[in-house]
């Protein structure tokens, strides 16, 4: 799949005058597995009637089972300047041609039947079908796909291994039968156990390959999940398992996902694949209820796994029984016997409140990684970010938590207040939709760098958009604490306050698109906290925000 030396160099002088489009994270994953072999029988990426076939049937237009669309998703404009036979450079974000695409197809899919096909809902609560929904580009590029070169990595180099090097490892060790796990979470006990029955059951070695590509919001980044992996092996015996990362972006999409995993493990050399209970799972609807049986993604690979060329190792969920101080598959433990278990939740909450992790549920020398990136909430970093609209009352908030914060001398604090910021950060960009969202982005990315170095970030922007907050929640959120303030101050209100006379101009038409007269205001249904500046005063908000602080051990 990819070109030799000689030819790569020519095409990359070639390349120059080559249209050029810079790679998204999601799409350097999928290349990269394309170029490798990771998503054989796909040498690219898919045309409309493969796209079609995969959406509603899992299987390519020749009839291939696959049941993901691996697509090249761009904007308009830049579509609109193609034509077919066009060369077009695939380059990663410094600007390095990894492959070049020789366009013989652009089509724009019906994106919602593209949700209901490959994630059973349309529900943007679901994080692919919002990936899908609200980040994919309208437009599809398929062609033929020359490969230069693989993206670059330089993390755990020695553990980045492409299908064939995985399968000339098994040949040079003599494995013939290997089964593969899965998994985008730190593992503690109860996965090593599941391995463990899982060897023994399909009389196999082990391959563990976790997801280090795009996961869902809220995991735990990959650099600490490595690190966990690494000392978890310590634990099996010598030459009985291997790990190896998978560059893969993961859509969350269930039973489909459980499958394309197994596809991916077959390439990889495997001969088994576990499946366990909810593979892949996206969580819960806006109802409450799971997304997916908990046992559809095993009753899917093993309607497939002779297709697939595969076995599926099914297992349900290990439990620890206290009374015989082991773990168990569910089917097993006996009535009456008392069952111990932590939550992804509860191990965040003892770990963020320096609360003990007792050793049946994982290993000391992972909880110690673990402890590196969560420590005790007095040293994290929080951001509160308020929104509401202009004249909501929002940086007065603001300046009074300030001063507060500042009162008590125990962290250092930064506001970035939505006015300073357009000045400082913005003063190139207007007020379009595309204008105001990348300005709250790049509001949010310096309040996530503030926070990730342990600092506290206030934000007072207008951030009239629903899904903008959202990316900025998600983006925060891997590194601290995210609290979002709405204050909830009525339009008629702020418009009577309007010390700068921006509602006045708005309303005869000298401001265009002006939030709560032209332009929306999408009022957060999940904020932290609410305040209405009729009936609050700024100081008892601010000390309500502060107390709240306290509370959750951000501020002591």
């Amino acid at each position: 799949m990819l070109l030799h030396a000689e030819e790569a160099l020519g095409l990359r002088q070639e390349s120059r005058t080559f249209p050029s489009w810079t790679l998204t994270p999601r799409q350097l994953c999928d290349l990269e597995l394309l170029l490798s072999g990771g998503f054989a029988p796909l040498t690219g990426f898919l045309a409309r009637a493969d796209h079609a076939r995969v959406v509603s049937e899992m299987r390519l237009a020749d009839g291939t089972l696959w049941p993901i669309p691996v697509v090249l998703d761009v904007d308009e404009a830049f579509a609109d300047g193609l034509a077919r036979g066009d060369r077009i450079a695939l380059r990663d974000p410094e600007g390095v041609m990894l492959a070049a695409l020789e366009l013989e197809e652009a089509f724009t899919p019906d994106r919602r039947e593209e949700a209901a096909g490959v994630y059973g809902t349309e529900d943007p609560i679901h994080p692919g079908v919002r990936v899908l929904l609200e980040d994919t580009r309208p437009v599809y590029l398929s062609g033929r796909l020359i490969g230069v070169e693989l993206p670059t990595h330089h993390d755990f180099i020695a553990l980045r291994r492409t299908p064939r090097e995985v399968r000339d490892l098994f040949h040079r060790w003599g494995w013939t039968r290997v089964v593969a796990f899965q998994t985008r979470n730190p593992m503690h006990r109860a996965h090593v156990e599941l391995t463990f029955r899982a060897m023994r059951e399909a009389d196999a070695k082990l391959l563990v390959q976790p997801v280090v590509g795009l996961t869902k919001p809220g995991d735990v980044d990959h650099y600490t999940r490595v690190r966990c992996y690494q000392r978890v092996m310590e634990n099996y015996p010598e030459g009985s398992a291997l790990l190896s990362l998978l560059p893969l972006s993961m859509r969350m999409a269930g039973p489909r996902e459980a499958l394309w995993h197994a596809l991916i493990r077959k390439n990889y050399g495997c001969t088994h694949f576990i499946v366990g209970r909810d593979h892949a799972g996206p969580g819960k609807d806006r109802e409450g209820r799971p997304f997916y049986g908990p046992y559809d993604a095993q009753d899917l690979v093993a309607r497939h796994q002779e297709e697939a060329g595969i076995r599926m190792v099914p297992f349900q969920e290990m439990l620890y029984v206290e009374s015989r101080a082991e773990y168990l598959p569910a089917e097993e433990v006996m009535p009456g016997h008392k069952v111990l278990s932590i939550s992804g939740t509860e191990l965040r909450r003892r770990l963020t409140r320096g609360l003990e992790i007792p050793e049946w549920f994982s290993y000391p020398e992972v909880v110690q990684e673990l402890r590196k990136t969560y420590p005790v909430r007095s040293r994290q970093g929080v951001t509160v970010f308020f929104t509401g609209l202009s004249g909501a009352g929002k940086s007065t908030i603001a300046k009074v938590l300030l001063s507060k914060l500042l009162e008590l001398g125990m962290r250092s604090v930064t506001l970035l207040d939505g006015d300073v910021v357009r000045k400082h950060l913005s003063s190139e960009l207007g007020f379009s939709h595309a204008h105001r969202d990348l300005n709250i982005l790049r509001i949010g990315y310096v309040a996530s760098e503030i926070t990730k170095h342990g600092g506290v970030a206030l934000c007072a922007p207008i951030a009239p958009y629903a899904s903008t907050r959202r990316k900025v929640r998600e983006m925060i959120s891997a590194h601290g604490g995210f609290f979002e303030v709405y204050v909830a101050t009525p339009l008629e209100v702020c418009e009577a306050r309007d010390r700068k006379g921006l509602y006045a101009k708005a309303r005869a038409g000298v401001i265009r698109e002006f939030t709560g007269i032209s332009d929306p205001y999408e009022a957060p249904e999940d904020a932290e906290m609410v305040f209405d500046t009729r009936k609050t005063t700024a100081l008892e908000a601010a000390e309500a925000v502060l107390t709240r602080l306290e509370a959750e051990g951000y501020v002591r």
